[in-house]
């Protein structure tokens, strides 16, 4: 099964709270969190991503 990545953007001045990717198996084994950028804001340096 494809990898999902749960996300979350920690701007404080961001209201989106988490969001999910899901991968399709043509997705690189080495692309993480760091190759995104938040959706609502456009920040990249405040996403980390969420270990459950």
């Amino acid at each position: 099964m494809p990898a999902t990545l749960e996300v979350e953007c920690t701007d404080g001045n961001c209201t989106l709270d988490m969001f999910e990717l899901h991968y399709t198996y043509d997705m690189p084994d080495d692309v993480g969190v760091a190759d995104f950028v938040c959706p609502y804001c456009g920040e990249a340096e405040t996403l980390e991503a969420i270990e459950l």
